[in-house]
């Protein structure tokens, strides 16, 4: 493990491993203060579940944009610099966000002014994730390391050490720290990640350059009916597919084309040159997504999201107000998700990686379906008469939901790494997480809409269960769509 990380620093430098260590474990070091924000939203600002998850929707919604931070890197450098500045800024706004909401009692017992704040402390850390996620790319491009790989494997480490560590101090910290106090203690990780920005040097870039992205071409991705499945040189074409690839392919070379034709000449104004590397960014953005072989993926996990009210917020509700679970145990609780979470991607490596797609999305919606129902049980003290206490279902519950997650969210990342075509794999990548992250905000939106029309609040949650019986309905939809997926994809590139 030492000549390992050992490796990983000669190769990649001390600095910039650092800071993305740093970076992500900042990340999963989150769950710290969102424990608090979740306190606050209930016993301070005395918010129902559904307007409290309102809020938290919207504060999250930045990270539903992430290409837009990406493409703006790419595209618009900043004294010369297309990272380091960009991380800066997603850093202050990180450090002043918390900053304020710790010293400034009257804004973070308003509504509309703790929302704004925590809009922008994840309008920061979006930002920060898709740029040191720029950043490792390029690493690893640029170095052509055998432990070029080993960049992301250290990044979920990390981030996994944080979020560890964050639920288990969020709870004490509730306990015994106020609730400023622990908002200003977390700024002190974007204040050491702003020093650490010092440390990594950025090759300058001239001025007068900009980003030009290469043209997509969808059969040099996939073609058949499975990624392990390569067309024979001698296979005859079905009639008509040549010609409308030609076709396809000769008039978006035209475009392109024209577009390089209109860009303005070495000695034009930057602001321009910017809009024209901005322009063609987005056109082979649009051109990249909108191949069948992309879209329709990723609408299936867009609608694996969307299809399903998520109902955390007031779950928590009932477990605080009616359960009277301590903070400190929700902590531990957010461990064991957390270690279930690492438990989940082992057992997808060692096991089921190689399982079809279809088969293995089909397994673990059936799963979280049967997980849900712990949920019911619990409300409706069934484990009560099976002298199963509280805190071992919400514990099991936390674990077991998490390890299923991972078997859902693995083959999503790798298939979306697989099919980014070259040269902009960060940016449809980044795209693919923001449809997952609107499709979870979507979702939050329609458990909070749920909880209203079933008139569930504190201190009333007669209709919960009714609420998570429909979320247990609900988890079976995907299934019907399953065919949007490649009918042979296994959670394998090659």
């Amino acid at each position: 493990m030492i000549a390992w990380i050992k490796q990983l620093v000669i190769t990649f430098g001390a600095s910039f491993l650092w800071l993305v260590c740093l970076i992500y474990f900042t990340q999963g070091f989150r769950s710290f203060v969102w424990t608090a924000v979740s306190y606050q939203l209930k016993d301070k600002l005395k918010l129902s579940p559904s307007a409290s998850q309102f809020v938290t929707s919207i504060s999250f919604f930045p990270w539903s944009i992430k290409p837009v931070y990406g493409i703006i890197s790419d595209c618009i450098p900043v004294n010369g610099r297309k990272r380091v500045p960009y991380l800066v800024i997603a850093t202050l706004l990180s450090l002043f966000s918390w900053a304020i909401l710790g010293s400034q009692e009257s804004t973070r017992n308003s509504q509309h002014q703790l929302m704004i704040f925590l809009l922008l402390q994840n309008l920061g850390s979006a930002m920060a994730d898709v740029v040191i996620d720029a950043m490792i790319a390029e690493a690893a491009r640029r170095e052509k390391a055998k432990y070029a790989g080993d960049l992301q494997s250290i990044s979920w480490m990390t981030m996994a050490l944080g979020g560890i560590c964050g639920s288990l101090f969020g709870g004490y910290a509730l306990t015994n720290l106020q609730m400023g106090n622990i908002f200003l203690l977390f700024s002190f990780l974007p204040t050491i990640q702003l020093l650490s920005c010092g440390f990594v040097t950025e090759s300058p870039i001239s001025s007068l350059n900009f980003t030009v992205f290469p043209s997509f071409n969808a059969s040099e991705i996939y073609s058949g009916s499975g990624p392990d499945e390569e067309r024979s040189s001698n296979e005859a074409p079905k009639p008509g597919s040549l010609v409308r690839k030609r076709s396809h392919k000769i008039s978006k070379k035209k475009y392109l084309e024209s577009i390089k034709d209109q860009m303005p000449e070495k000695e034009g104004s930057l602001p321009l040159k910017w809009f024209w590397s901005l322009k063609m960014a987005g056109y082979t953005l649009f051109e990249a997504f909108r191949q069948p072989i992309i879209l329709r993926p990723m609408g299936w996990f867009f609608l694996s999201q969307v299809t399903i009210p998520n109902l955390s917020t007031v779950k928590f509700y009932y477990q605080t107000e009616v359960l009277n679970l301590e903070p400190s145990f929700l902590g531990t609780s957010r461990v064991i998700g957390w270690m279930g979470l690492l438990f989940g991607t082992f057992i997808y490596n060692r096991f089921l990686k190689k399982i079809k797609l279809r088969k293995l999305l089909t397994l673990s919606h059936v799963i979280l379906s049967l997980t849900t129902l712990l949920d019911i049980a619990l409300v409706s003290r069934l484990n009560v008469g099976f002298d199963i206490s509280d805190e071992a279902m919400v514990l099991f519950g936390s674990a077991l939901s998490d390890a299923i997650h991972q078997f859902k969210v693995m083959p999503f990342l790798i298939l979306s790494g697989y099919l980014c075509p070259p040269g902009i794999e960060g940016t449809l990548f980044a795209l693919f997480m923001s449809i997952s992250n609107f499709g979870s905000t979507i979702s939050s939106f329609f458990g909070a809409g749920l909880a209203s029309v079933l008139n569930i609040s504190s201190g009333s949650f007669h209709n919960l269960s009714f609420g998570i019986g429909i979320q247990v309905i609900c988890t079976y939809i995907p299934i019907v769509f399953l065919f949007l997926i490649p009918k042979d994809a296994t959670g394998m590139t090659t």
